[in-house]
């Protein structure tokens, strides 16, 4: 029999906990779990993690990590628990130790988390001395990412460092019970940073007169500039179409949905139609915007578009605003003109957003880095990530078997880059189309700012970038010191993405990666492709939509009709689309010319454009104002009508298709029944050759990927149809975007094999 009193023999371990786990309270909760549980010793922030030195009965260790691991703060992440045996150091009571720094550090970095209940219950009791403080925070909640300056994360390593806590704030960050222990930004109206408003010629100071004074502008229908997390929004009241309209003409955004700030979930549900996942989203601690089907029309908001952006309060300001008399919905829109990156630097601010706003309501916590907000919208009742950024960056998406590290610099549209340390694949925040400086600019510090906090050395990289050799990411890669530079395939990368951050680096796929552009292999430009093959072993090109001479470079992806011209010169006998009811422009034409002198043209398999020539041949005609947007339009006539029987799209040949589409036409048929019809055609077409791939190569899994399975009715309809066969596994990209975004983490995976 075993003896009981074996298992009360003194012990000491260490332990080193990795994965989300600093800046979350966890150091004061492992206190408090080691009080409970009679342990000694000590916690500390390491390069890894949070490490613990604990001696006790074996019994009370076990349950003390038991507890530990079980009982996390909720916004913390465990993602691995070391244990390792010690010698005993005789210690008798439990301590909180400073950070320890032994090596380059690998810990994850906390994203920006929405305030808490508690904090939020504070900021509106009159009692309590953060009573409508606009900083308030604690544990767990508030900024992290954003205000990080250096690793480990403490005080002095933000950019609350010049920030002296007064007594009663020093009294709780010392106090291991008290929920504000080592909450690095916690700071009071005593101590603390505060908010004020710049309007024209007169400034108001003081936190409260200043917010008070910005709900009063937005009451009468001004712009104003807020600073937030991760930099300044421009608000106006969103129910005021003159104010929406000259935010629109400041800011240059002509067309592009905007954002709604609701006051609360029962406010939403006014706006959006929200399913259980939608409203998850909504109240999670990201708080990111989240894409829903609109219960109303709101023209100035979001035009020809069947959905809307909404998203709850997330920083104390947010509540503020409203408390104070604030219009709810506001417009929260990005403080920047269009194609510019965010202002987050309040001089930047000041000198870009005089103008578009009416006034600056300016906070004086520095912020470390530009952090937009996230955008998620909902597949089959998941979240299926649009633009990831505060609230999810840096957070790491998936493991790959390697130590060394890897930069992957992603693509030039919609701009993230992944920093793989010791094989966590960390992702940046969203920062956009690269092309011109500010956002260049915001790309390069980006990177420097990543390998700065895990005090990596580019010379000690493997970096990875796009196969296109002109692509501004590329460039870049190649002006950096490494220990090699690897081009990866755009639509490899594609697919790579979801085996990565699914954790299916072996296995084989069917492939489908349709988008707008991306070089291929054999110098033409891809974006409607079918691949057979593994990220370990690689990928096969084995079928595509049919090639095209797309005339005029990238204008063609801003001009539909540009577009069109390259699929339509495949097709005979073709009407005079110049005439009703196609009224297609000047520009239709001198493209067609272009094309039939095989002059500025380049071969394409581009799904993305095949889009927009339907988007065309059914009635839009002028430029995009932003990327996809003909698709969306086409996708929103698609919507106000019952399904179609679709068009013939044999082998992915599109003129039956398109010959059919301008019969149609012709005959009158209604524009949101040829869009319909053409969506199916799609989907069947799709449909038979990924079934037809998957018979062929014995393989059961297939993977979707890139910019147009963003469209909400391509992709269910898809995975309607694949329900069909139990034994085929379907997998999307849910942690980073199907757009480029996610590009990145793609390239990340190829980069390892």
């Amino acid at each position: 029999m075993t003896d009981p009193s074996r298992h009360d023999t003194a012990i000491a371990r260490r332990v080193t906990i990795q994965g989300v786990v600093q800046g979350v309270g966890f150091r004061p909760f492992v206190f408090r779990i080691a009080q409970i549980h009679q342990i000694k010793g000590w916690v500390l922030n390491g390069d890894d993690g949070v490490e613990i030195h604990a001696e006790g009965k074996k019994t009370d260790f076990e349950a003390f990590l038991m507890t530990v691991d079980a009982q996390a703060p909720a916004t913390a992440h465990v993602k691995k628990i070391i244990v390792q045996v010690v010698v005993s150091e005789g210690f008798s009571d439990f301590q909180i130790l400073d950070s320890r720094r032994d090596a380059a550090p690998s810990v994850r970095i906390s994203p920006d988390l929405c305030i808490c209940d508690e904090c939020l219950r504070e900021l509106r009791n009159p009692f309590d001395r953060r009573n409508q403080y606009p900083y308030i925070n604690c544990t767990n909640c508030g900024p992290r990412y954003s205000i990080i300056n250096r690793l480990p994360y403490d005080r002095s390593g933000t950019t609350m460092a010049d920030w002296k806590l007064c007594p009663s704030c020093q009294q709780d960050y010392d106090n291991p019970l008290d929920r504000r222990h080592h909450a690095q930004p916690t700071a009071c109206d005593s101590c603390g940073p505060g908010y004020r408003l710049l309007e024209a010629h007169l400034t108001t100071d003081g936190s409260e007169r200043a917010i008070r004074r910005a709900a009063e502008l937005l009451v009468a229908g001004s712009i104003v500039a807020v600073k937030g997390l991760g930099g300044h929004h421009l608000a106006c009241n969103a129910n005021n179409p003159v104010a929406i309209a000259a935010l629109r003409e400041r800011k240059f955004r002509k067309e592009r949905p905007f954002a709604l700030l609701v006051r609360n979930l029962q406010e939403a549900r006014n706006y959006v139609l929200l399913s259980q996942c939608h409203e998850q989203l909504l109240q999670s601690v990201v708080r990111p915007i989240v894409l829903a089907p609109a219960k109303v029309k709101l023209p100035g908001v979001s035009p020809d578009n069947s959905t809307l952006g909404v998203m709850l309060p997330y920083a104390p300001i947010h509540h503020l605003l409203f408390d104070y008399g604030a219009p709810s919905p506001l417009v929260l829109t990005s403080g920047n003109r269009s194609s510019e990156p965010i202002a987050y630097r309040d001089e930047d601010a000041i000198r870009r957003l005089t103008g578009i706003a009416d006034a600056i309501l300016i906070g004086d916590r520095p912020i470390a880095r530009r952090v937009d907000d996230s955008v998620v919208a909902v597949r089959s009742e998941k979240p299926f990530m649009i633009r990831r950024a505060r609230g999810y960056s840096p957070g790491a998406v998936s493991e790959l078997p390697i130590v060394d590290p890897i930069l992957a610099l992603g693509s030039d549209l919609k701009n993230a880059i992944a920093l793989v340390v010791r094989g966590q694949v960390f992702v940046s925040q969203h920062i956009g189309d690269l092309g011109d400086c500010d956002t260049d600019e915001s790309f390069q510090n980006t990177v420097h700012d990543l390998l700065a906090m895990y005090e990596i050395n580019s010379s000690e990289l493997t970096i990875i970038h796009d196969l296109h050799p002109q692509f501004t990411s590329t460039r870049f890669a190649l002006s950096l010191p490494a220990r090699r530079h690897i081009a990866v395939q755009h639509h490899h990368a594609h697919i790579a993405s979801v085996l990565a951050e699914h954790n299916l680096l072996n296995e084989r796929v069917v492939g489908v990666a349709f988008d707008g552009t991306g070089l291929g292999t054999d110098g033409t430009i891809w974006g409607g492709e079918f691949f057979v093959g593994s990220v370990c072993d690689g990928f096969e090109r084995c079928h595509s939509l049919r090639p095209a001479r797309i005339p005029g470079g990238d204008a063609a992806a801003r001009y539909p009709v540009q577009a069109a011209a390259g699929f339509l010169a495949e097709l005979t006998d073709l009407p005079n689309l110049t005439n009703p009811p196609f009224h297609f422009p000047k520009r239709f034409t001198d493209a067609m010319k272009l094309v039939e002198k095989n002059l500025r043209c380049f071969v394409s398999t581009s799904m993305g454009r095949l889009f927009d020539t339907v988007a065309a041949l059914v009635g839009f005609l002028h430029e995009s104002t932003y990327e996809g947007q003909a698709a969306i339009w086409l996708e929103h006539q698609a919507e106000r009508c019952p399904p179609q029987a679709p068009y013939p799209f044999p082998e992915l040949d599109y003129r039956p298709l398109l010959k059919h589409i301008i019969s149609d036409r012709l005959a009158g048929r209604p524009v949101s029944e040829i869009a319909s019809a053409f969506h199916a055609a799609v989907v069947t077409a799709t449909m038979q050759q990924v079934l037809h791939l998957l018979g062929k190569r014995t393989v059961n899994t297939v993977v979707f990927s890139g910019g147009v399975f963003q469209n909400r009715l391509l992709l269910d309809s898809l995975l309607h149809e694949l329900k069909q066969y139990p034994e085929i596994r379907i997998l999307i990209n849910e942690q980073v975007p199907t757009n480029d975004g996610g590009i990145c983490v793609g390239q990340a995976a190829l980069g390892v094999f």
